[in-house]
């Protein structure tokens, strides 16, 4: 193998495929990734490189143009080849080398690398048939609203997910940790105009794809691999990815967005202002102490703290309709909803204070919030 690829599009490509390698494989040579230089002269394109990662649990691919002076295939430590293509000095990057090992290059520095036995990797999962096709700028977004009301704790992998539910030609993502919920629809294109499906994908591994894939059309595929395990894959701009599904039954969680029945106070706020607003009273707040709102007279009161320590206090102007209403949040899952929102007014819609409220964004005062979406948080117990 012999080529020569930019140095920018090399670090960001194997940069992506690194991040998906295990930081401590089960199987030392899952932490290699392999690379492929492709010849393409003869059909008049230019040569590129190919680098893949697989852990059985999900895949990355990308292909990146570059000047093929040899054909060559090589497995080689991930993400060692990250770390070097991204302190390389110059504009371009050399590969080079044979069974044994490969010589990385730029300018005058040089950077050897034993290679992994190919013949032990291995092959990567066939992506399944496409199921449809979505806007990755939009799925992108969609992702990031909901991903920050996924679980962490990967004793519970149901709550680490992220569920798609197709309905047509709506695909809806859903995320929950039991204490907040996040939900997205938008419009997609599927191959099938009465298709119906639910996959829950880990959240992490999405939020990756999604914004890898946001600069044009996305193809979602979903299938299964020849085990029988759930499997789904992605392909846009030029990187194709996998991941099985997680394997549970997702709560079911809608029941807890108030209708419209329900509301009695609904809530309009300047986003930008109640998010300094939490900060700065939170300072004085315990890590599972709430932050008491008062919502009366045109004014949201934040309070936080104890008489014994600290407390802290702070109101911003809000726009209320309906009856006052008084409720504890977490702090950090409130600035969590307010950031998912992307627009500069926030709107709340109370039922009651011991029930979860719906936190959604609007663009102007008046608005009616989209059904779209929703931020659900669960409100905390307050002090007597």
């Amino acid at each position: 193998m012999k080529v020569r690829v930019a140095r920018e599009v090399l670090a960001e490509a194997v940069g992506w495929v690194a991040r998906g390698l295990p930081s401590r494989p089960s199987v030392p040579i899952l932490a290699g990734m392999v690379v492929e230089a492709a010849d393409n002269q003869k059909m008049n394109d230019a040569g590129q490189v190919t680098l893949s990662g697989f852990d059985y649990e999900s895949s990355a691919q990308v292909s990146v143009p570059a000047e093929v002076a040899d054909e060559g295939r090589a497995l080689v430590s991930g993400r060692l080849l990250s770390d070097i293509c991204r302190s390389m000095p110059r504009d371009s990057v050399d590969l080079s080398g044979e069974a044994a090992r490969v010589q990385v290059s730029s300018g005058s520095a040089r950077f050897m690398l034993h290679t992994l036995p190919l013949d032990e990797y291995p092959p990567l999962p066939e992506v399944p048939a496409a199921t449809g096709v979505v806007d990755g700028e939009a799925f992108a977004r969609a992702v990031m609203q909901v991903v920050s009301a996924a679980g962490r704790d990967d004793t519970l992998p149901v709550f680490t997910g992220i569920r798609l539910e197709i309905r047509g030609s709506t695909i809806a993502l859903l995320a929950t940790d039991r204490y907040r919920l996040g939900v997205r629809t938008l419009p997609w294109q599927p191959v099938d105009a009465a298709a119906e499906a639910n996959a829950l994908v880990p959240a992490k591994l999405l939020a990756e794809v999604a914004k890898a894939m946001s600069g044009g059309e996305l193809t979602l595929a979903l299938g299964s691999t020849r085990t029988g395990d759930g499997l789904i894959g992605f392909e846009g701009g030029g990187r194709h990815a996998t991941s099985r599904l997680i394997d549970g039954e997702f709560p079911k969680v809608r029941s807890l967005i108030p209708t419209e029945s329900t509301i009695t106070t609904t809530v309009a706020v300047d986003t930008a202002a109640l998010v300094e607003a939490v900060k700065r009273v939170a300072l004085v707040a315990e890590r599972s102490a709430p932050v008491r709102i008062t919502f009366a007279d045109g004014v949201a009161t934040l309070d936080a703290g104890n008489g014994e320590e600290a407390q802290a206090s702070e109101a911003v102007e809000v726009t209320i309709t309906g009856e006052p209403m008084v409720a504890g949040f977490n702090a950090g899952y409130l600035l969590d909803g307010l950031a998912s929102l992307g627009t500069p007014i926030a709107h709340f819609a109370f039922t009651q204070p011991t029930r979860p409220a719906n936190l959604t964004g609007i663009s102007e005062p008046g608005e009616t919030p989209s059904p779209d979406s929703a931020y659900i948080l669960m409100p905390m117990r307050l002090p007597t």
